[in-house]
């Protein structure tokens, strides 16, 4: 299973739940983020978090999500939002009819620089349980309606 996390920037939000659901699915399924207006580069605070909680950083991408629209893409079976902005903005069409969920979250990038670390922890601990959910449940016996009704949950755990 391919699943495709966006945000408007694709620099923090996108980014950890990217990095939380490789960690998490393992051989399970294969995550990429992606944003509609990149920043062009990854929120330092981003990688400062995710460094210290172990993550390999180093390919880390702010990228298009125009790179994931190709005919030469991977497919993808989920499409996640996590900002607001993203969740209303027309999407491309994705090969394969992907399902959709929002599991919109704060924009810890905008927080005061003082209080950025813990903006980041934060959005990094929400979008973890809602990962975690949606990880511990088992995904191959689930229909379309199913695994969408399973989506659509996750995404209201706080």
């Amino acid at each position: 299973m391919n699943i495709l996390v966006l945000c408007t920037g694709n620099s923090a939000r996108s980014i950890l739940l990217e990095c939380i659901l490789s960690r998490l699915g393992g051989d399970t399924f294969a995550a990429f983020s992606a944003g509609s207006k990149p920043a062009g580069k990854v929120h330092p605070q981003s990688l400062s978090l995710l460094k210290a909680k172990g993550y390999d950083t180093s390919q880390l991408a702010s990228k298009s999500w125009d790179v994931f629209a190709g005919t030469d893409a991977p497919r993808m079976d989920v499409v996640i939002t996590v900002c607001g902005s993203a969740a209303g903005e027309a999407c491309p069409l994705w090969p394969g009819t992907p399902l959709r969920a929002h599991w919109g979250v704060e924009d810890p990038a905008n927080a005061p620089q003082a209080e950025a670390p813990t903006a980041f922890e934060t959005a990094y601990d929400i979008l973890y349980r809602r990962a975690e959910r949606f990880v511990d449940a088992r995904l191959s016996g689930m229909d379309r309606a199913a695994l969408q009704s399973h989506l659509n949950t996750c995404g209201a755990v706080k």
